[in-house]
């Protein structure tokens, strides 16, 4: 029997229609949620993935703006427009597009945002609160994954939960929020001896290494509810995740697609933190 599809672009559209009347009962109070987007550089995915961005907010009524800076910017321009953007209360919150040119610290300018606006949820303030387990600004694509996990009415309790790649943006934090759910979490990477036999026994079995088709059907247990958080693109031109989606849709018992599944949801969590700072407003200094 052929996986079920874990719809994100469906879910997506239904998470930016409650964000968007959402928006509509703040605007009877006078406030309007402000999201800036900082862009550096000329990687051609990046802009991609900030048109979207920019497109959903206009879809929701979230005021954007986009500041734009050549792949010549120095860190300390980045830094004063996040800071700038800091005092800003018609901004409620800010997202530098990464990847940022090489001679800038990202992590250095992804510090000086404030936490309150750090709608990305990669300043080290927001990380610990989710190690913590009081999560506040969540990372998007994590988020965005659980709820497509919840949507599918998945009970982790207990479950066998396999997540390959370990970064901060992903891998990381979504380990902790499966945690928080009481499924057992392993994180696989690079350096995980037989990853093919590790994988093999996730109920719920993640792939965020960006590597084009590396899960394929040896590796997937049947009836596992696999999720693909890589893009990727090929050589003619397609996109591709993580996951090889015609050998193990076969094998899986839950599937998402690339495009049209993680990636929507990515964008839906954005608007709604986004949100979630607008309604929780505090002035910052």
């Amino acid at each position: 029997m052929a996986a079920r599809i874990l719809d994100g672009k469906s879910l997506a559209a239904q998470v930016r229609a409650g964000v968007k009347e959402k928006v509509s009962r703040l605007a009877q109070r006078g406030i309007r949620p402000g999201l800036a987007v900082i862009l550096a550089g000329d990687d051609a995915a990046s802009r991609v993935y900030v048109r979207n961005k920019v497109r959903a907010c206009e879809e929701t009524g979230v005021h954007s703006q986009l500041f734009e800076y050549p792949a010549s910017v120095s860190e300390s321009e980045l830094r004063s427009r996040v800071e700038a953007l800091n005092r800003d209360a018609t901004i409620h919150g800010i997202l530098v597009q990464l990847p940022l040119p090489k001679q800038v610290n990202a992590q250095r300018v992804l510090g000086a945002v404030s936490p309150a606006k750090d709608v990305d949820g990669f300043h080290e303030a927001n990380l610990g609160a989710l190690l913590a387990g009081q999560p506040r600004m969540v990372p998007c694509t994590p988020a965005g994954v659980m709820r497509l996990i919840e949507h599918a009415n998945i009970d982790l309790a207990g479950r066998r939960a396999v997540v390959i790649g370990r970064s901060n943006i992903v891998g990381k934090p979504l380990s902790l929020l499966l945690l928080q759910k009481d499924a057992t979490v392993t994180i696989c990477h690079s350096k995980t001896v037989d990853l093919e036999k590790t994988a093999r026994q996730a109920d719920l079995l993640v792939a965020a290494i960006g590597r084009a088709k590396l899960v394929g059907e040896a590796m997937v247990k049947p009836g596992a509810c696999v999720i693909d958080v890589g893009v990727n693109r090929l050589a003619d031109g397609s996109l591709a995740g993580d996951v090889d989606f015609d050998a193990v849709k076969n094998v899986a018992g839950w599937i998402t697609p690339v495009p049209g599944g993680v990636g929507p949801m990515t964008i839906a969590m954005l608007l709604e933190n986004c949100l979630y700072s607008a309604a929780n407003d505090e002035p910052t200094t």
